[in-house]
């Protein structure tokens, strides 16, 4: 599957994102490409080890006569976003994806790319092959979960690493270099609430808002798309006046992705159905307009189903559970005022479900500033108090503290204008990579994070610039021969 990959170039980083692409991998279920890389290096040669919670560290020595020379640890996370369209069944955990290229971009039908963090992985094998590379000491870390809270970084082993550089290939802008990231943490929110029996006077209707764009939590939330369950609240309480009681709602799939499409199922006044009906029509237009040029794909229907439910919450339930959600924190928070034109603070409402009067939300809140992150969780807290919901805050991990000064930037700066002509970008990323927590077990590592252009990530538009891999394996390959220069 997928063979096509091997006449890309660079051929020896596309053949191991080949290998990707054919081995699921969504976040929790690495294991099968654990061992599959684990195989391809006893085949090589090289050291592995796993520490306590499965994360992979491969070893390289060091070329003949660069023994001394400070260690480079190349990083990246296994794992996918596994997001799929809803007119294309696809089992993350069984499938392979079926790439295609158009336009000088790769994608995937359908589906995630996976190119984040895929391209990383698959560069970082590529060093570890790359028998005409002098370099000093390599090790490749490969961490677990990180699409899912970050679970591999968070419970990596200390006094395990060695290296003295790390290179984070988790960046998705071609020309950048990062040096800084947010930090956050997962919100779960969950609530029993009270159901009654419907009435001979209600119908039941299925409410369905589908076809926005969805994308990153982090590097798109300041975008202004749109978030289908903010939208599909919306359309609730507007529907409100005529008799709606929810029965169960399902929006989004993953708490760092823009929800792309959200379901309830609700009990209306039967009387009351055609007035309903008009003022949806009217707010697919209010939507439309709102968010012309960004998210023009919405679609939203309200259909009479047969259905077998007997209760739903009741009227007093419904309106705390669609007001609280109504009011909930959302989309940005706080922009920055050290690092202009960088988000600070955000929060997405990525995951909300209702079934059988169970109630369960999860929210990702990020911030650059690790208080905003812990305030805006206790707004959660203090919102959802006011019905009755018990609220969690789990997977914190800490942002990444920029260091301008790092002569390990210095040095890639340099080669980045040596190479190309122009200076990279230094930023900070309104996003979780792993260097802030990698950075708090490891206080001596220096670090910065770069990689290809990818677009879309964390959505079935995820697709990353060919031409843009092989820069990246270029500045790579000979940014590792310059730090087998350094001296201690």
């Amino acid at each position: 599957m997928n063979e096509h990959l091997c006449d890309l170039a660079p051929a020896i980083v596309w053949r191991h994102f080949q290998t990707l692409c054919n081995t699921p991998r969504p976040s929790g279920q690495e294991a099968a490409l654990v061992a599959l890389i684990e195989k391809w290096a006893e085949k090589r040669g090289l050291t592995h080890e796993r520490d306590q919670v499965g994360n992979l560290l491969v070893r390289k020595p060091a070329t003949p006569g660069c023994e001394q020379v400070p260690g480079v640890v190349l990083q990246g996370h296994l794992d996918m976003v596994a997001q799929a369209n809803a007119d294309h069944p696809h089992d993350f955990t069984q499938d392979p994806l079926d790439t295609y290229i158009e336009d000088g971009w790769l994608q995937a039908r359908g589906t995630t790319l996976g190119a984040d963090n895929g391209l990383g992985v698959a560069a970082a094998l590529a060093v570890l092959e790359d028998e005409s590379l002098r370099h000093g000491p390599i090790e490749a870390l490969f961490t677990l979960e990180e699409e899912s809270g970050m679970g591999g970084a968070l419970n990596l082993a200390e006094d395990w690493l060695q290296g003295r550089f790390l290179l984070n290939l988790d960046s998705e802008d071609r020309g950048q270099v990062y040096i800084g990231c947010a930090g956050g943490a997962d919100v779960l929110v969950s609530a029993d609430l009270p159901t009654s029996s419907l009435n001979e006077h209600e119908s039941v209707w299925r409410l369905t808002l589908t076809g926005l764009v969805g994308g990153h939590s982090g590097i798109d939330i300041h975008k202004g798309r749109g978030n289908a369950n903010r939208l599909l609240i919306r359309v609730l309480r507007a529907l409100e006046p005529f008799g709606a009681r929810l029965i169960d709602y399902h929006g989004g799939t993953l708490r760092n992705a823009l929800p792309r499409e959200a379901f309830a199922t609700l009990a209306l006044d039967a009387d009351e159905a055609e007035v309903a009906q008009a003022r949806l029509s009217k707010l697919q237009k209010e939507f439309a307009a709102e968010l012309a040029g960004v998210d023009d794909g919405l679609r939203l229907s309200l259909e009479a189903v047969t259905s077998s439910a007997a209760e739903a919450l009741t009227d007093a339930a419904s309106q705390l559970l669609i007001a609280a959600l109504h009011a909930a924190p959302y989309g940005v928070e706080r922009m920055s005022v050290e690092v202009p034109g960088v988000v600070e603070t955000s929060n997405n409402l990525g995951v909300v479900s209702l079934e059988k009067g169970r109630f369960e939300l999860c929210a990702l809140v990020r911030s650059l500033r690790d208080s905003a992150t812990r305030d805006l969780a206790d707004r959660f807290r203090a919102l959802f108090g006011l019905i009755g919901a018990d609220t969690r805050v789990e997977n914190a991990y800490p942002g990444w503290n920029p260091n301008p000064d790092s002569s390990l930037l210095l040095r890639f700066r340099q080669l980045h204008q040596r190479r190309l002509g122009v200076e990279p970008e230094v930023k900070v990323i309104h996003a979780g990579l792993e260097c802030g927590i990698l950075g708090g077990k490891y206080p001596g590592l220096e670090m910065i994070s770069f990689g290809p252009q990818i677009r879309g990530a964390h959505s079935p538009n995820e697709r990353v610039e060919i031409d843009s891999v092989e820069e990246f394996w270029g500045l790579l390959r000979e940014l590792i021969e310059e730090l087998a220069k350094v001296n201690d």
